[in-house]
């Protein structure tokens, strides 16, 4: 019989994949052995592959210049980094490699974009896109790098009244989006997003307080899908409308030339992931070039707000396996030396799945186990893969220490779990190294951050004050 869990793994998903490779008894992941960086880093550990960052940049340029020689697609695309995702330095570092663009979401993004023009990282022909509703502070910070001239920072307009705010901070003519309510999926609890303009009232809030202002100048349409750019109905139905609402704005407003088809693509949760970046991409530029075609229009310039797709696949996880507590006759509970509330926090608060394998023990038998957190939280637990209803790992052995990897987490995961910060049961955050490549392909790590200590969380409680 094929009991081993290579056996399973081999049987259940086609392996090994791009990124998933077996030496022997070990797994490693772009051929980095992640049995030595536990032995050399020990657990729990986080780490960043950062070529992963690139590698997916410029697969996504290649697929969107691909589709646009292959429609005769008369415009430009413009890639752009959306900062929410990770906000790290190492990240920006990676990302502005390959000549992309920046899109922020709050007053200290600006902050950052400063610190990115100071070190040359990105220029004045960097585009700035400011999205999401705007306190005064982040008013004052986008004016700040308008009045400083750089003229390619483009705040979207999220309402009515933001575009008043913004025009008595603002010294000089400035460029202007405006974002669309999306209609959101039918599984939400409300029908319409909370952030942007009605597809309806587009056009008439163009001609009241756009068309004849001689300060201002719109450049773009921004379209977003909470879900992500997905081959479903719902998606293409709402792209349509957006290009029907780009066909009918574009007829009164000859400086719009920009269409930001914000929502991300989707990243692999699973060894049985699929999903045909260039046939959406192929779909989404066929459909927009055939709009305007038929209305004699000028076909816009692309620009997309990847996040999760640009650093969430640099991204991981190794737990050691703790102990194992046969808590009935049917539920055995692998506890791991950390927690998943403190570590990866959306499969906790959004029940997300990230591809979880064993690292280490490939060729022993399997049992089927939940995984548990470190904390005294009931909801401190994994319990299953995306597309299996159990979770099953190489047989416990406390003679035989037993590691996992969570793989795919690059994303969101230390902003939400509040890096740096306190965390529920006061876990402290672990190990953080990044792992790059030089010129010749020889790895290198380095330690980001180490495991918080007791003295740090104790500061931040304010017990060691003077």
């Amino acid at each position: 019989m094929n009991t081993k869990y290579f056996d399973l793994i081999n049987q259940t998903y086609y392996f090994p994949q791009e990124e998933f490779t077996l030496n022997k008894d070990n797994l490693q992941f772009h051929n980095i052995d992640l049995m030595k960086l536990v032995e050399q880093y020990g657990t729990p550990l986080k780490f960043t592959y950062l070529p992963q960052i690139s590698n997916n940049i410029n697969k996504a340029k290649n697929w969107f210049r691909k589709s646009m020689e292959k429609n005769k697609y008369e415009a430009k695309y413009y890639y752009c980094y959306c900062t929410k995702s990770s906000h790290f330095e190492y990240v920006m570092n990676e990302a502005f490699k390959n000549n992309i663009h920046i899109e922020t979401s709050s007053a200290f993004d600006i902050n950052i974009v400063e610190n990115l023009l100071a070190s040359g990282k990105i220029n004045k022909n960097t585009y700035i896109i400011c999205n999401g509703f705007k306190r005064d502070q982040y008013i004052e910070n986008i004016a700040r790098l308008i009045n400083n001239g750089y003229k390619n920072t483009i705040p979207i307009i999220d309402n009515y009244e933001e575009l008043d705010i913004l025009q008595v901070k603002i010294k000089r003519k400035f460029k202007i989006g405006i974002r669309i309510a999306a209609e959101e999926d039918p599984k939400f609890e409300f029908y319409t997003s909370r952030l942007g303009i009605g597809y309806k009232n587009i056009v008439q809030f163009y001609k009241k307080q756009i068309q004849d202002n001689k300060k201002l100048e719109l450049k773009m349409l921004h379209f977003f899908i909470n879900t992500g750019i997905s081959d479903n109905a719902y998606y293409w139905n709402e792209l349509v409308k957006c290009i029907k609402v780009y066909v009918a704005l574009k007829k009164e407003c000859p400086t719009l030339d920009g269409l930001n088809i914000g929502g991300g693509f989707p990243i692999k949760n699973s060894l049985a992931f699929e999903y045909d970046y260039q046939y959406m991409i192929d779909e989404i530029i066929n459909q927009i070039k055939i709009a305007c075609d038929e209305a004699e229009v000028d076909v816009p310039n692309i620009f997309t707000e990847f996040g999760s797709y640009t650093v969430g696949e640099s991204g991981g996880a190794i737990y050691q396996i703790l102990y194992q507590k046969q808590q009935n006759d049917r539920e055995k509970w692998n506890m791991i030396d950390s927690s998943f509330i403190t570590t990866l926090p959306d499969t906790w608060a959004i029940n997300k799945r990230f591809i979880m394998l064993a690292v280490n023990r490939w060729n022993d038998t399997y049992e089927r186990v939940l995984l548990g957190g470190m904390t005294c939280d009931s909801d401190d637990y994994y319990n299953s893969e995306q597309n299996m209803n159990a979770i099953y790992l190489p047989k416990y052995n406390k003679e035989k220490p037993l590691y996992i990897g969570f793989f795919n987490t690059g994303a969101y995961q230390e902003t939400i779990g509040g890096y740096g910060g306190l965390h529920h049961c006061l876990i402290p955050q672990p190990k953080h190294i990044l792992i790059d490549r030089d010129e010749n392909g020889i790895l290198a790590t380095e330690v980001f951050s180490e495991q918080q200590t007791s003295e740090q969380v104790l500061n931040i409680l304010g017990y060691n004050k003077k």
